[in-house]
């Protein structure tokens, strides 16, 4: 059975710069993915030439069986099947909502179209709200109208470009979470573009990480976070600080914390150098603890404190701790190290070899 999206070593190029290099990726039919990374990546063009508005210069795009392009040949995006969802929604505005969601549907039989309307009315959370106007609604509101529209061909693979943009930061995990529901519920294939990691996790299965036009990572967003396959996905991921050690054998690195060991090989020689990416979540509180660590700097995030501790080597940590331990700037904290998954990198290699779960 064919995969509903497959990209076959798509390069898009402008004139002589090329944006998007060698990109493999694929989604199953109901997966929800996601294009991840910084402005300038290379994600936005990467879905636009799924969508047909890109050629590719390299490589093919497949969307349910159908070759849709490749060099010198590109279906056009009205025959491609796929629905897309841009930044500022795109609504017309003199239509109704009910209209709004039919407009794709003018090929349908008016009882069939009024049917699939009420169906999406439903799914959205918006029953009877089908003769408001875009202007009558909240952002929210609006977002779910325009995915509705979106969905309601039921296109074989809908493109979502940067959809919670203009919303606030904490209405934008919501609204991620809301529409993975919608989309799992009515059984959608979509990819998101997104620079928000947090969006990423709420909304995707599998989330692809780009940076200068390459692919980096695929993987889920607990195992980008926990598994990065190299440098720059350590570091666009989540946070965390890196420290200095030494390999011991095929499955500890010594460091000034200890021996930090993981139940799988991370390859490396022994004897070599090698630097352990520490996140916040690594380094625990503990009173009790002989090692100690200065406090010298911290950002209240409600529940916890994200703290910036300083070993007495100079090197910087950086630890949650539940906000109710409320620790001054220049106080001397106990911590321990907790590490379940251990990602150790060669001194200056990009590649991660990661130790899996367990120390």
């Amino acid at each position: 059975m064919p995969k509903q999206l497959e990209i076959k070593g798509v390069s898009v190029a402008y004139g002589n710069t090329t944006i998007v290099q060698g990109v493999d990726l694929h989604l199953e039919g109901g997966d929800i993915g996601c294009l991840l990374g910084p402005s300038g990546c290379g994600k936005t063009t990467l879905l636009r030439a799924v969508a047909g508005f890109e050629p590719v210069a390299t490589g093919e795009i497949w969307l349910q069986g159908r070759l849709v392009a490749r060099p010198g040949f590109g279906l056009p995006p009205e025959e491609r099947r796929a629905g897309m969802v841009f930044q500022d929604f795109a609504l017309f505005p003199h239509l109704s909502v009910a209209r709004n969601i039919a407009f794709g549907l003018r090929r349908q039989g008016g009882r069939e179209r009024q049917a699939r309307v009420a169906e999406l009315l439903d799914l959205i959370g918006l029953p009877g709200s089908g003769e408001k106007y875009p202007h009558q609604l909240s952002g929210g509101q609006q977002q779910r109208v325009a995915l509705a529209r979106a969905m309601a061909p039921r296109p074989d693979i809908l493109l979502l470009d940067e959809p919670f943009s203009s919303m606030d930061v904490a209405l934008r995990e919501q609204l991620a979470r809301e529409v993975r529901e919608l989309l799992k519920r009515d059984g959608v294939t979509a990819i998101l573009v997104t620079h928000d990691q947090f969006e990423a996790f709420a909304m995707a299965d599998q989330i692809a990480v780009l940076f200068g036009g390459r692919l980096h990572q695929v993987a889920t967003g607990f195992e980008l976070y926990h598994e990065p396959a190299n440098r720059f996905v350590a570091n666009f991921i989540g946070q965390g600080v890196m420290l200095p050690g030494r390999v011991r054998d095929g499955r500890q690195v010594e460091t000034e914390l200890g021996l930090l060991a993981g139940g799988r090989p991370h390859g490396l020689a022994v004897g070599a150098e090698a630097e352990v990416l520490l996140r916040p979540d690594d380094i625990l509180h503990d009173d009790d603890s002989p090692l100690r660590a200065e406090v010298v700097n911290r950002a209240f995030r409600g529940a916890e404190y994200l703290y910036t501790l300083r070993l007495a080597s100079g090197q910087d940590l950086l630890c949650l701790v539940q906000s109710h331990h409320n620790h001054a700037i220049g106080e001397h904290i106990g911590i321990r190290v907790a590490v379940d998954h251990l990602v150790a990198f060669a001194k200056g290699r990009e590649s991660a070899r990661w130790i899996g779960a367990g120390v």
